[in-house]
């Protein structure tokens, strides 16, 4: 029974995660169209500061979500430690801790830096885009992160419950 409930939230994860995937084509479209009107407005330097943001964008919330699920399964793994741990797990453990913990500050500091850049790409196409244009890159702006955001969670959700489907799979004799 447990084998098949799993085996069901997996199916619905991945049915969920085909939608999500189609919704980013769509904004790719979308973010391809914006792009061309950017490209017809603006000067050569500022439609490259525009593309510099946006393809940063999808590397640093990447980069910031893969260093926090990093980080969240060595806590989880830390959190199981007890007194038969050996020393060497536990020195290893503390020791990727430290460091994701560092590479995720830094990721942070990244994450800030590109909210200027955004504010400062927004100030040059404020100069171009109408009232509406605008909002519609700046809702486009929201989507990317909230679908990049949602597929990784997607893809966190079902490697968990494909290991958990796994070790009860092996479990069983």
């Amino acid at each position: 029974e447990l084998m098949a409930s799993l085996q069901c939230r997996l199916q619905a994860l991945w049915e969920e995660q085909e939608l999500v995937l189609l919704e980013a084509r769509e904004c790719a479209k979308w973010g391809e169209e914006l792009e061309v009107l950017v490209r017809g407005l603006c000067q050569p330097n500022e439609f490259n500061r525009y593309l510099m943001f946006i393809g940063d964008l999808e590397k640093v919330v990447s980069l910031l979500l893969c260093l926090s699920s990093r980080l969240a399964r060595v806590q989880n793994a830390m959190s199981r430690m007890d007194g038969n741990t050996e020393a060497e797990e536990k020195q290893s453990l503390n020791e990727r801790h430290k460091l994701l913990s560092r590479q995720r500050e830094d990721a942070k500091d990244l994450k800030e830096n590109l909210d200027r850049r955004e504010r400062v790409v927004s100030g040059i196409l404020a100069k171009y885009l109408t009232e509406q244009q605008l909002q519609d890159y700046q809702h486009f702006v929201q989507v990317k992160t909230s679908l990049l955001i949602e597929q990784k969670d997607l893809e966190e959700q079902i490697k968990f419950f494909e290991e958990q489907l796994e070790n009860l799979e092996q479990s069983i004799p």
